[in-house]
């Protein structure tokens, strides 16, 4: 009966069915039939917009043809915010979406942007059409100011995402349950349109993608693969469908709207590159190192991290991404930017690189390659890296605080693996 049990739910949270395997048994799992939406509310997450102390964004999905409203109150102690909660409609989308198993899924899209919240302020929402509901779920808007905060920085989850990348996840929340929100370096599934990948990505999160603003930037494996920067492509497609994220990118690059991106939170920027994009297409290069020059020039916040899923500087000895470097480090250097967390490369490196290459933790920007996931490739012996790890699943939490910004990585099985304070003067 318990079995049954824990496989009925797996299947509630993932939108999919999946029979248990054994744990080693190492051969590929058979294609899974696609699982129709279904009418009550599903895949519900949260996404920061550009205004983190006045707004936040909710989407989630149903069978096509339910509407979607959204209930929501500051929290209260005790049950009485269920009383009188705000309402509102949210934006449906009635889509016809081309996945792996069908290419013409159906499925009704909601999403609602919550405005005009007070900051620093618990708030309690649920989602449905009226009649059927979610469950309450909670998040706190940013203070306005600069304040002490954590958030959670994950690499590739992308392979076997339910069954083993989860672990990773679910260890980094234990450790630290009250981060304000997660990023992740792209590459979040492996088969850009395969519906069962994300449902085991958003199976894998289940509640915590309701309650913690989820940040993703895109990968290589977001994007088809016939060599177009878009077409047959996620990114155009379940990824605007799934993800509410701000749409202050490029104004001259149209097709990166919700990939690039920036947000600011309590004294730090947030910026997200499209680096799929960045390297294919020459023509939005340029626009986009325009945009950055905007957004690093005229930074109000103490602290800046740049997040992408190609690294400027692998980690694999036969991956480089020398279009990427080409872009960004220049900017990278010229701004001090302090941070740049990055995916792709299946393993973990850490180090400072300035305008002469390898530098002291104070005298560059301080580079990460890291996997959530998996799947693992081999780590090079790194004079830029101070720290290197082969065959390690790992997460980051990034604590800012003032002056200080201290950065911890941990094992996917919560062991302690790398660590380091930044100061500003």
């Amino acid at each position: 009966m318990k079995t049954i049990t824990r496989t009925l739910l797996t299947c509630l949270l993932a939108g999919i069915c999946v029979a248990p395997v054994a744990a080693q048994d190492k051969a590929p799992a058979p294609a899974q039939a696609l699982a129709p939406a279904t009418e009550m509310p599903e895949r519900i997450i949260l996404n920061l917009t550009a205004d983190t102390a006045h707004e936040m964004a909710v989407t989630w999905r149903t069978a096509p043809g339910i509407a979607g409203r959204i209930e929501y109150a500051i929290a209260t102690p005790g049950p009485d915010f269920v009383k009188a909660p705000m309402t509102m409609a949210a934006t449906t989308e009635d889509a016809t979406v081309a996945t792996e198993e069908d290419p013409a899924f159906r499925a009704a899209y909601h999403s609602a942007v919550l405005r005009n919240l007070q900051p620093d302020t618990v708030y309690a929402y649920r989602v449905g059409d009226g009649a059927r509901w979610s469950e309450w779920f909670q998040f706190r808007t940013a203070s306005q100011k600069a304040a002490p905060f954590r958030f959670l920085y994950l690499g590739d989850m992308q392979n076997q995402v339910l069954s083993q990348a989860s672990r990773t996840l679910r260890m980094a929340f234990r450790t630290a349950g009250d981060v304000a929100f997660t990023i992740h370096a792209g590459d979040l599934i492996n088969h850009h349109n395969a519906d069962r990948e994300w449902g085991e990505w958003f199976a894998a999160g289940s509640f915590l993608y309701a309650q913690t603003p989820q940040m993703p930037t895109p990968g290589n494996h977001e994007y088809g693969k016939d060599g177009a920067a878009r077409a047959g492509s996620s990114v155009t497609d379940q990824w605007r469908h799934q993800f509410t994220l701000p749409e202050n990118g490029p104004s001259g690059v149209p097709e990166a709207t919700e990939t690039h991106w920036y947000t600011d939170y309590q004294g730090l920027r947030l910026i997200s590159i499209d680096s799929p994009q960045l390297d294919r297409n020459e023509q939005a290069r340029a626009q986009t190192i325009a945009w950055l020059d905007a957004l690093l020039a005229r930074n109000p916040n103490r602290w800046t991290v740049i997040f992408l899923h190609f690294p400027l500087f692998s980690s694999d000895p036969d991956r480089d991404n020398p279009k990427v470097r080409a872009a960004l480090k220049p900017l990278i250097d010229k701004y001090k930017v302090d941070l740049v967390l990055q995916g792709h490369d299946h393993g973990y490196a850490r180090g400072a690189i300035g305008p002469q290459g390898p530098a002291s933790d104070d005298a560059g920007a301080t580079y990460v390659v890291s996997v959530a996931g998996p799947k693992m490739y081999d780590v090079a012996e790194l004079d830029w890296a101070r720290k290197t790890a082969a065959r390690t699943q790992a997460y980051q939490i990034i604590d800012v605080d003032g002056d200080v910004l201290r950065y911890k990585a941990y094992t996917a099985n919560g062991q302690p693996l790398d660590e380091v304070e930044l100061r500003k003067p």
